[in-house]
C-alpha cells in the first residue's frame, strides 16, 4: 500500500494512506543497514500486518524530491510562514532570517500575516510593499473573523507545505480552521504512543484534502544561519539583483564601498529600509561569528 509519513517519533513512523488512513509503522531493517532513515514526506509503500489496529512495516521509500535539514523533512513544494499583523508586531528581523534560511534550501516561500483585523489597510500595504516588492506571495487572514482562508486553502492546493513562525501569532488556530480534524487526527496519533496531550515538538504532516499536506513545525523564536558565509548573504536579498549591475566594484558588498548600486536605489525608495537594515545585520553578525 502507498502512503506518505505525517509523522515519526521513537522509532515509529505513521503513515498516511488515501483510503485507509494512518497506519503505525516500523521501518525495515535494511534502511538502517543501508543508513537510510525516514523522514516526515518521504512515499512510503508499507506491507500491512494488521488491517485491525492499522499497524505495517515500511518496505520502501520513493526517490526525494528534496530534503530540508531544518525541519528534517523531505518532499517539501513550498513554505509558508505565519507572523502575526500586530500584538505581538512583526519581528522583521526574525522573518528575513528565515526567508534566507528557506532560500538556501531553494525553497519558495509564501508569507500570511494572521490577525488582519487588528490593522488598517494602511498597515496592509505597508507590509505588502515590504516583502510583494522583492518577489514574495503576501497574504493577510484572520483567525478569529475566519478571514482569509480561501486564500489560503488555494496557495496550499495540492502541495507539501511547511508552515513555520514564532509563538503566539495564531499559526495552531489557523492550522485548525484549515483542517478542523487536525486536533483530533495529532490526538489518535498521540494516544498511540501513549505520550499524553499533543504540543507541537515534533514535525508532522497533517493532511488537508487529496495531495494537500501542511506541515506544522514547532515556533520558533531565534534562527541563526549555519553554514553561510558573509559574502553568500547578498544573493538572499533577491531585490538586489536588480540594481548589482549599477556597483562600481565588482563583489560589492553593499555596506560601504562608494558607488554602490543597491544603496543608491535605497536612497531612492526602491528598495526598503527594513530589509536593507537586516540584511546588514545579518551580515556583520556572519562576517564575525566565531568559526570553530
Amino acid at each position: 500500500m502507498q502512503g506518505k509519513i505525517i509523522k515519526g517519533i521513537a522509532g515509529f513512523y505513521y503513515v498516511h494512506t488515501e483510503d485507509a488512513g494512518v497506519f503505525e509503522c516500523k521501518a525495515k531493517g535494511i534502511f538502517r543497514k543501508e543508513k537510510i532513515k525516514p523522514l516526515v514526506g518521504d512515499n512510503v509503500e508499507i506491507d500491512i500486518i494488521s488491517p485491525e489496529e492499522q499497524t505495517g512495516n515500511i518496505v520502501k521509500i520513493h526517490s526525494r524530491k528534496n530534503e530540508l535539514i531544518r525541519p528534517a523533512v523531505a518532499n517539501v513544494d513550498q513554505a509558508l510562514v505565519i507572523f502575526a499583523a500586530d500584538k505581538p508586531k512583526p519581528n522583521f528581523n526574525l522573518l528575513d532570517r528565515f526567508l534566507v534560511m528557506m532560500g538556501q534550501q531553494q525553497v519558495e516561500t509564501a508569507i500570511c500575516f494572521n490577525k488582519q483585523d487588528l490593522i488598517g489597510e494602511q498597515e496592509q500595504e505597508h507590509l505588502r510593499g515590504i516583502y510583494g516588492a522583492c518577489g514574495y506571495q503576501v497574504l493577510f487572514a484572520s483567525a478569529k473573523e475566519e478571514a482569509g482562508l480561501a486564500e489560503l486553502h488555494q496557495i496550499l492546493g495540492q502541495k507539501t507545505t511547511t508552515v513555520a513562525g514564532p509563538s503566539g501569532v495564531g499559526k495552531s488556530s489557523l492550522i485548525n480552521l484549515l483542517q478542523p480534524d487536525a486536533g483530533m487526527e495529532t490526538g489518535d496519533i498521540s494516544e498511540k504512543i501513549a505520550r499524553g496531550k499533543h504540543t507541537t515538538r515534533h514535525s508532522q504532516l497533517i493532511h488537508i484534502k487529496g495531495q494537500t499536506y501542511i506541515m506544522d513545525t514547532p515556533g520558533f523564536s531565534s534562527m541563526y544561519l549555519l553554514g553561510m558565509e558573509h559574502q553568500e548573504l547578498k544573493s538572499y536579498f533577491r531585490e538586489f539583483g536588480e540594481y548589482e549591475g549599477n556597483c562600481r566594484f565588482l563583489g560589492c558588498s553593499h555596506i560601504h564601498e562608494p558607488g554602490c548600486g543597491v544603496r543608491e536605489a535605497l536612497g531612492e525608495g526602491k528598495i526598503s529600509p527594513v530589509r536593507y537594515e537586516n540584511y546588514v545585520m545579518l551580515y556583520e553578525e556572519l562576517k564575525h561569528r566565531k568559526k570553530y
